[in-house]
């Protein structure tokens, strides 16, 4: 398991964007919109020397992003972990106690794989598990 990405909770995107780009050097490598409900999320993926950080920005009231920045703020929301295959990792945490939060379980529009940990289990830090698929699967 590695850290895959920090998931970072913004009030402006575009503003984090120019920060994270021009002024800390990242390259902007993905941006885009889900307005899935329980999503509804624009997400700006900032890589950087050897880490990743996604922007988070709410794009509802009902967005979970949005719940979040009103109850601790903005800045750090998830810490997210690459396992080399998400389903048995999850069959394996469960079998251990550990649960998970079912309606958080997607595919993002590249490919990654993802769900979070009920939050009870990390002193209520998010901890998203995720991996990566092929789009054809």
């Amino acid at each position: 398991m590695r850290l895959d990405h920090t998931g970072i909770a913004v009030r402006r995107i575009d503003e984090a964007i120019e920060f994270y780009t021009n002024v800390l050097g990242g390259k902007l490598t993905e941006r885009y919109t889900s307005e899935k409900p329980g999503v509804e999320t624009h997400i700006a993926v900032i890589e950087m020397e050897n880490q990743v950080i996604e922007l988070l920005e709410p794009t509802s009231r009902t967005s979970p992003i949005e719940r979040f920045i009103r109850q601790n703020g903005k800045g750090v929301h998830h810490l997210a972990y690459e396992v080399d295959n998400l389903l048995e990792t999850i069959k394996d945490f469960e079998s251990r106690g550990y649960t998970f939060l079912k309606d958080t379980y997607r595919i993002n529009p590249f490919g990654r794989r993802l769900i979070y940990m009920n939050p009870v289990h990390s002193q209520g830090q998010i901890i998203e598990l995720c991996d990566y698929v092929s789009l054809d699967e």
